[in-house]
């Protein structure tokens, strides 16, 4: 099949097809006699494999770590899983950040009337003129606030 048929079945665009191929995560596709790329069954398997890891995630290198298990039948499990709890490792510490962000841009929004006059507390925080809230585990508390009010 054609490249775009094989976009179509794995769920990753042409483009990015091409790009995995550059950079190795794909074999180079075969080419036929007019020189257009023909995809096979397995390769559209493969695509849609990297599809869903990058779905959940994974970083390339992951991703060229997963499809290298993938391929080697007497691989262990435990590598495989090794591998996953990293990952979920990885995302709980950047969910983490994501929350002390939206903590700290929540107090920040808070402090602001959103009135017609110019004094912002978020613009003041984001420039530096006065410190950013605290970053709290839950709630922005009412110290938080009246800091960026400041």
């Amino acid at each position: 099949m054609q490249i775009g048929e094989a976009a179509a079945a794995s769920g990753v665009s042409a483009k990015m097809i091409r790009h995995y191929e550059a950079i190795g995560l794909i074999p180079p596709a075969d080419r036929r006699d007019s020189n257009y790329r023909d995809y096979g069954h397995h390769d559209v398997h493969r695509l849609a494999f990297i599809r869903r890891s990058r779905d959940l995630g994974f970083s390339m290198d992951e991703i060229r770590d997963l499809l290298r298990l993938w391929d080697d039948t007497s691989r262990s499990s435990a590598e495989v899983k090794g591998l996953t709890q990293a990952h979920i490792a990885d995302l709980d510490t950047r969910i983490g950040r994501l929350r002390e962000m939206r903590d700290t841009l929540q107090s920040l929004a808070t402090a602001c009337d959103g009135d017609q006059r110019p004094h912002c507390p978020i613009i003041r925080g984001l420039s530096g003129e006065v410190p950013l809230p605290p970053i709290s585990s839950g709630r922005a508390g009412s110290a938080a606030t009246s800091t960026a009010r400041g």
